[in-house]
């Protein structure tokens, strides 16, 4: 996934170069849309982590899709987005989960005293399903604007997956029933041109009905996304 990031960052600034130097040869629209694809890399954070739990390494998100755009006034500076995507996230910390022989998971957090690691992480694919709210100052003729996108996103959870890789061996599951199927949070862009600040704040847990194996703890953990958003077409 980070080479798949590093060559985003190096070609769609391009691509948003190239939109603009082909807008003398279109010809000019009074009906167009804007905006309608999207692709996006995040830094992901974990909201509302029990205590003791804490990330490390680089946490990432990637995102893409589509999203029709409708305006909704005479100018078409202001439009609804309705839109499909694609979401993969990974989340590393140091939070343990594990299946005993009888097949029944634990969440428990690792104490890195006692148990040395070189790889705990979680992660799951999502389709995604985005409700925008959208303001720019685009006109038929102007391809470099300001906009402000809000508006909520909601997720089904296809795939998921967990790794560890220390003292106690190598574990992987791809079947650990207490993810959150459904995920749903807002969502704010806002941007000029090429380069446009996302933040995603989730509603909802990323597991349910889950607790910590030592304290009983309620794991109520939120995912908090914070990247750049880039828009095409």
């Amino acid at each position: 996934m980070n080479r798949l990031v590093v060559l985003l960052l190096l070609v769609l600034p391009l691509l948003g170069f190239s939109q603009d130097q082909t807008v003398d040869s279109l010809s000019l629209d009074d009906r167009y849309r804007e905006d309608q694809f999207y692709v996006g890399v995040t830094y992901n954070l974990l909201g509302n982590k029990p205590k003791d739990l804490s990330q490390n390494g680089f946490s990432s998100g990637f995102n893409v899709g589509f999203i029709r755009d409708m305006p909704i006034n005479k100018r078409r500076n202001v439009a609804i987005g309705i839109g499909l995507g694609y979401s993969g996230n990974s989340f590393n910390q140091n939070m343990l989960i594990n299946k005993d022989e009888a097949g029944n998971v634990s969440f428990s957090i690792i104490d890195e005293e006692a148990t040395s690691f070189s790889k705990n992480k979680f992660a799951f694919h999502m389709v995604e399903l985005p409700f925008e709210i959208r303001w720019r100052t685009s006109t038929a003729e102007k391809y470099n604007f300001w906009r402000i996108y809000t508006g909520l996103k909601v997720g089904y959870v296809f795939a998921h997956s967990t790794k560890f890789k220390g003292d106690l061996g190598k574990l992987k599951y791809n079947d650990i029933e207490n993810f959150n199927e459904l995920q749903y949070g807002l969502t704010f862009s806002v941007g000029y041109n090429t380069w446009n600040a996302h933040f995603y704040y989730a509603l909802n847990p990323i597991f349910e009905n889950a607790y910590l194996e030592n304290t009983g703890e309620r794991i109520d953990m939120k995912a908090v996304k914070i990247g750049v958003m880039f828009y095409i077409l």
